[in-house]
């Protein structure tokens, strides 16, 4: 975890007995140097010796677990019946846009609804951080070697900006400051398991909104890696956003976002998020 104010996160290491250890001894932050450096395994070692003290992160901010990402890439309609909601056939190949990185934020921060905006959505994902830089990787049965770990992700969009008022590409409605909340926790892969067999919902209002699995995924995360890295390359730090699965208000079944709505979404064994919406 990072904790503290924006730009002043400071590292943490979470138990399974939900006590918080400072970091601070290992490293200075989280961030893609910490995770090609062996970071994680430092971490392990660091742990099991006894010598990380407890901290008190009590009414403090839980930031983003990774600093700022070199690159958000994010997958769209990687579950058909979120495609079909869309209106759209399911894709034969992934489809690929950006957001700016500058658009992750903490998992409790405000997300902003922006100017001219009347259809923000929300949309939870499950994204990948690479953990090791990642270019032609050899096959699918090697990608998740290149996976550092796994978090709760919220691909906030605005669908005008997307669609209507997009020019055939779709960042524009993806990259609104503070349009990717990330956390709480970035959980290592080895934790995780199959990254294939993990539940995600979403609430708006505390009303259901998605429920699903990422057993629904179109294109599986050790697909989706090995299929990018033979077209760019991934740095270690950087994240991916797997896709959302069906219950979003582009489907026409809920209203779009207005200030006042509370978003929360979660994933099995990566926590929760809880987002209050404000205008920009």
């Amino acid at each position: 975890m990072r904790v503290g104010p924006e730009g002043s996160e400071r590292p943490v290491l979470r138990t399974d007995e939900g006590t918080y250890l400072d970091l601070t001894p290992v490293t200075a932050d989280i961030d893609g140097a910490f995770l090609a450096g062996g970071g994680v395994e430092r971490v392990r070692a660091a742990y099991a010796a006894g010598e990380l003290s407890e901290v008190d992160i009590a009414g403090q901010r839980i930031g983003a677990p990774v600093a700022r990402p070199g690159a958000v890439l994010c997958i769209g309609q990687n579950y058909a019946a979120h495609a079909a909601e869309s209106g759209a056939e399911p894709p034969t190949v992934p489809i690929l846009f950006y957001k700016g990185s500058n658009t992750v934020v903490g998992p409790y921060d405000d997300v902003l609804i922006p100017r001219r905006s009347v259809q923000t959505d929300w949309e939870v994902e499950l994204a990948v951080v690479i953990g090791k830089r990642a270019s032609y990787v050899d096959s699918p049965e090697s990608a998740l070697e290149y996976v550092a770990g796994y978090a709760v992700s919220n691909d906030v969009s605005e669908r005008t900006f997307q669609i209507g008022e997009s020019g055939g590409q779709w960042s524009k409605g993806k990259s609104c400051a503070t349009f990717n909340p990330l956390g709480p926790w970035l959980v290592t892969a080895d934790e995780v398991g199959d990254p294939q067999q993990l539940g995600l919902r979403s609430t708006v209002n505390g009303e259901p909104r998605q429920d699903s699995s990422t057993a629904d995924m179109i294109f599986s995360v050790a697909y989706l890696v090995h299929h990018l890295s033979q077209y760019l390359v991934l740095e270690p730090g950087d994240v991916i956003n797997t896709g959302t699965p069906q219950g979003v208000a582009l489907s026409g079944r809920f209203p779009y976002l207005v200030a006042g709505d509370v978003m929360e979404l979660s994933i099995d064994g990566l926590g929760d998020q809880r987002q209050s919406l404000k205008n920009a």
